[in-house]
Order: C-alpha cells, then sequence, then structure tokens
C-alpha cells in the first residue's frame, strides 16, 4: 500500500509540475537555450537513474554509464536520419529500440565483467567505455554517415517537453515498481553483502545482471532522447567525464534515492549551465576550481547524498 500511495503523490507533485513548465514553453517566459536545458536536465535524471540502480541498489561500482548513453545517442540519430522520422509518435519505437540495443549490450558486456567487483569492475567498465569513445571516433570507416571523429550532423530534432518528462514518469514509476518487488530487495541484499545473499539461495550473478541491464536500457533512453535534442553528436560528448558527471548526481542526490537522484540533476545541470551563463567568457574555466570545492563542502555536510540522512 505504502507503493501505490507514494505512486499517487508523485503522480499529484508530477502534472502540476509539467503544467507550469508547459505554460513557461509556450508563453515564452522561457527563452529557447533555457527550454533546452530543461530538457536536457531531465534526461540526465532519466539516465542517472540507470546508474542508481546499478550503483546505488545494487553495489555495482560503474565508470563506463556514459558508453551506454553514446550508443542509445548514435543508434537513435542513424535510425531517425535514415528513415527521415520526423515526429514524436513515430519517435517512440525508435526510442524503445534504443533502449532494448543499449541493454542488451549491456548484457553481453555484463556477464563477463560482473564477475568482478569493487575496483576491479571500475576499470572493466572503464575500459568498455573507452572502447566505444574510440569505436565512435572510427564509425566513420563503417557508415560514413556517423561521421567518425567530425561528429554526426544532419539529425533530425525530435524530441520535446512532452516526450522527456513522460518518459521520465514512465521510468520512475517502472523502477519504483522494481525496487518495492523481490527483485529490488534481492539487489539491496546483494549491495548489503554479497556473500551473505548468496548463502541465502539468492542467485546474485542473475540478479546483478538484471539490474546492470535495466540500467544501461535507461541509459539508451536517455542517449536517444539527448541524440533529438542537440541534433548533433560527437564522440567526445560520451566520455569518462559524461560517467563522472551521472556518478556525481547519483551520489549528491543519495545512492538508493530515486527523488534524490532526479533533484540533483536539476541541481547540476542548473548549476553548471548557470555558471556558464553567469561568468565571462574569459574565467569560464574557473568553475571547474569552484565546483570541486562545493562538492567537498556538500559531501561533508550531507555524506550521503541530499535525500538520505544515513546509509541504508
Amino acid at each position: 500500500m505504502g507503493f501505490f500511495r507514494e505512486s499517487r503523490i508523485f503522480l499529484a507533485i508530477a502534472i502540476p509540475v509539467y503544467i507550469i513548465v508547459k505554460a513557461l514553453f509556450c508563453l515564452n517566459i522561457l527563452s529557447p537555450y533555457i527550454q533546452q536545458i530543461c530538457l536536457y536536465a531531465i534526461i540526465v535524471a532519466l539516465t542517472s537513474l540507470g546508474l542508481n540502480v546499478i550503483y546505488g541498489y545494487t553495489g555495482q561500482f560503474s565508470l563506463g554509464h556514459a558508453a551506454f548513453y553514446g550508443i542509445g545517442a548514435y543508434t537513435s540519430a542513424y535510425v531517425t536520419k535514415l528513415l527521415c522520422i520526423e515526429s514524436a509518435i513515430s519517435f517512440i519505437p525508435v526510442l524503445i529500440l534504443c533502449g532494448i540495443v543499449s541493454g542488451f549490450i549491456g548484457y553481453l558486456i555484463g556477464i563477463p565483467i560482473l564477475r568482478l567487483r569493487d575496483d576491479f569492475l571500475a576499470i572493466a567498465t572503464l575500459g568498455f567505455g573507452t572502447l566505444v569513445r574510440v569505436f565512435l571516433d572510427n564509425s566513420d570507416k563503417f557508415a560514413e554517415s556517423l561521421g567518425g571523429s567530425r561528429g554526426f550532423v544532419g539529425i533530425p530534432r525530435i524530441t520535446n517537453l512532452e516526450l522527456v518528462f513522460f518518459s521520465l514518469i514512465f521510468v520512475v514509476l517502472v523502477t519504483r515498481n522494481l525496487i518495492h518487488s523481490r527483485y529490488g530487495l534481492f539487489w539491496q541484499c546483494i549491495k548489503d553483502d554479497e556473500l551473505a545473499a548468496s548463502s541465502v539461495g539468492i542467485d546474485t550473478a542473475s540478479m546483478k545482471l538484471m539490474a546492470f541491464t535495466y540500467g544501461c536500457m535507461l541509459a539508451g533512453f536517455g542517449g536517444a532522447l539527448y541524440a533529438n535534442l542537440y541534433v548533433f553528436l560527437h564522440p567526445s560528448n560520451f566520455d569518462l567525464l559524461r560517467s563522472i558527471d551521472f556518478l556525481i548526481i547519483v551520489i549528491i542526490g543519495g545512492m538508493g534515492s530515486i527523488m534524490g537522484t532526479i533533484y540533483a540533476s536539476i541541481i547540476w545541470i542548473g548549476f553548471i549551465e548557470g555558471l556558464r551563463i553567469a561568468l565571462p567568457a574569459h574565467v569560464l574555466d574557473l568553475r571547474w576550481v569552484v565546483i570541486p570545492i562545493l562538492l567537498i563542502a556538500l559531501m561533508m555536510w550531507r555524506p550521503y547524498g541530499l535525500m538520505i540522512k544515513k546509509p541504508r
């Protein structure tokens, strides 16, 4: 009953938020640039939820999340350009396809590397992320339209407020359902003590692979929405620093907190882009001095994240 009550509360908050944001967009109170940043923040929240499932709920330290984000982005860009898709309704099957492709690749990669733990798993996922980055840099050798190191151009702009907002709501509800199911309980048991979870009969390998595949699928969804929002892709958009961004968001919001991830995504993107607007161009790089200091202060103040007061 608690799950359904919390879901109703979430929807009761989400719908008025959508109406307010839609009004701001339609009345042009927000500039096109700010509108784009708002959509991007929602996309980042959706993608970060995938990493929260992998790391926050299951305890698998992944540094390759941006690779699956990039796979979804390039898949969407290629399919929508090839099929000349321009409407949001026609884009929905492509969005699902991108999630399936990223999830399937995550499944294949997860079979061997999820045998590793902690730092070794992080290095393995980092290696896969580097592999994907190198492949994207040389992708024009496989298909000229992918652009390679020059970047992928000519992508139709399809992503709008309705697509990203209701995709996030759908993903949050599905994720909450999983977390409150027996699978979510198994994931949290594995995070707390994998050996103990295995000793009571939990198939830890299958459960870890399920969480990893689902998280990669969400990254594919986010990548597809990103590609058809910015209409230009470059391999540098999906490097280690992007994976670190997702990781920071999960930690700031609180590992194992869905709403914390959403709040942290909005705060993180708003802060980064706000500094870009506020600071003069010649001192813009100083934000990468200010931001780490603020992160250190935040971790001292709220060591378990904004939404969690103590470890679970």
